[in-house]
Order: structure tokens, then C-alpha cells, then sequence
């Protein structure tokens, strides 16, 4: 079963480097005492990408977002300060990438670095699909009026020929992403979306398009002072990573 595994991972791999999203393959380790995680395969899919902004061409095109069609991607957000989101996502997934591969899991990066464009939202969800991956998650920070703070984790909602095979099994990855993450980091549930730090969403396609678990995550406010100072600290985000980490791991391990 392992084996088979690291040969569809490798497959994975080597197709998602043939387009826009470049995938990063982790070490895995065969000590699964030492490395509890071993065995198992985690994508972490960076919202947004550097170089987005300069190609407007590509990003607005239409593609197929799970019964409609969305726009491929957007810019992301940014602070009042300049700190785009774009940059807090790859830097918060390369360092929860480092965690989990020190606890014996096999990571996947949707993108290999910030300079890129894209991938469409469709084969960021075709990336996680061909890994089979165990769990994926989508990292982000919101947009909304700076009155807004806290944090809140998207999950799937039904959306018929779709979903319906990972809406019990993302949930219960959200509850724990969440769990962990309010615990390992401090920051409160959103004040202006959602219930208790969740939220159901049927118009993402990264999510409509998953045939395995997967949620997203935004980490926070960007146009909040307060949540913004945390996400330029380089130490806060440190601090969410490995919450991320912990929140996967409990997932993954029951």
C-alpha cells in the first residue's frame, strides 16, 4: 500500500509540473514511530500567486468550477501596509510543509514559490485529485472591513455530482483545523462571517472539484490592524503553521 501510494504521489508530480502549479515532493520516512504521519500524503494549496496582478489575461479566463464556470484566479488581498496576501499564504504553507515533513508525511505544494501565476482553480484541485491525497488545505487571508477580525475555516457544502463523497470527512477536517488553530495561535473566530470560526460554501471550486478532503483557511483579516500586525510577524506565523500542523495531524491520525 505504500508503495503504491509513493507511485501515485510521483505521478502527481510529474503532471502538475507539466502545467502552471509546480508540486514540491516531500521525504517521507519509514519510521512511523518516530514520524507519526508516515504513510500519509498532505497537499497545501497557497492562495493566489506573486505575479497574478501582471497577468490579468490568464487569471480572468473562465474554467470549470464545479456546475459553473469562475474565473481561473484572483490577486488576493493585501494590508494597508502592502503585505499581500499572495506572499502570507506561500510563507505560512512552506513552513506548515516543513512540520508535517519532520512527522514523517509525504507534502505536496501547489505552487514551488511566489513569482508564479496561477494555477487555475481547477488544477489546484486536480493536483490534491491526482495525488489522492489524504488531506488538503487551501491557506488564505480575507479582505473584509477592517472592523472584521479573527479567522474562519471554509468547508464544502452540497453541490449535487459534486461533494457529496467529501462533505462528512472535510468537515471533520475543519473542526479540527480550527480547534487547533485557535488554540495554537490565539486568534479569535471571525467576527464577520460565518458561525463559531466555520463556514459552508458552495461557490468555491477548489472545493467543489476535490474528490478528497479538503477546506480552506483564512488566517485572519488582512485589513484588520490587529490581525494584520500578527500576519507580519514572522514568529505568529510560525506559531499558525504549526497549528495547522497539529489540527492535520489530529485529523490524520483518527
Amino acid at each position: 500500500m505504500w508503495r503504491g501510494r509513493a507511485a501515485a504521489v510521483v505521478a502527481a508530480v510529474a503532471v502538475g509540473a507539466a502545467g502552471a502549479a509546480g508540486a514540491v515532493l516531500g521525504e517521507r520516512s519509514a519510521s512511523a514511530g518516530t514520524r507519526p504521519l508516515a504513510g500519509r500524503v498532505v497537499v497545501i494549496d497557497a492562495g493566489h500567486n506573486g505575479r497574478n496582478a501582471d497577468h490579468p489575461a490568464v487569471i480572468n479566463r473562465k474554467v470549470p468550477a464545479g456546475g459553473f464556470r469562475k474565473a481561473c484566479d484572483t490577486t488576493g488581498t493585501e494590508t494597508h501596509s502592502g503585505y499581500a496576501e499572495h506572499a502570507f499564504a506561500f510563507d505560512v504553507s512552506a513552513r506548515l510543509a516543513a512540520v508535517l515533513r519532520v512527522q514523517g508525511a509525504t507534502v505536496l505544494l501547489v505552487r514551488p514559490n511566489d513569482r508564479g501565476v496561477g494555477p487555475c482553480l481547477n488544477e489546484r484541485a486536480a493536483i490534491g485529485n491526482r495525488a489522492r491525497a489524504d488531506a488538503v488545505i487551501s491557506i488564505h487571508a480575507d479582505g473584509a472591513p477592517e472592523s472584521g477580525r479573527g479567522f474562519h475555516v471554509i468547508v464544502p457544502g452540497y453541490v449535487k455530482g459534486y461533494t457529496g463523497p467529501i462533505l462528512k470527512s472535510s468537515q471533520r477536517l475543519g473542526y479540527d483545523v480550527r480547534n487547533a488553530f485557535r488554540s495554537g495561535t490565539g486568534q479569535p473566530y471571525a467576527t464577520y462571517v460565518g458561525k463559531n470560526g466555520m463556514d459552508t460554501r458552495t461557490d468555491l471550486g477548489g472545493l467543489n472539484l476535490s474528490k478528497v478532503p479538503k477546506v480552506f483557511i483564512e488566517a485572519g483579516n488582512m485589513r484588520n490592524p490587529g490581525d494584520a500586525a500578527r500576519m507580519r510577524s514572522p514568529a505568529w506565523r510560525q506559531r499558525a503553521a504549526k497549528a495547522l500542523a497539529a489540527g492535520l495531524s489530529t485529523y490524520l491520525r483518527h
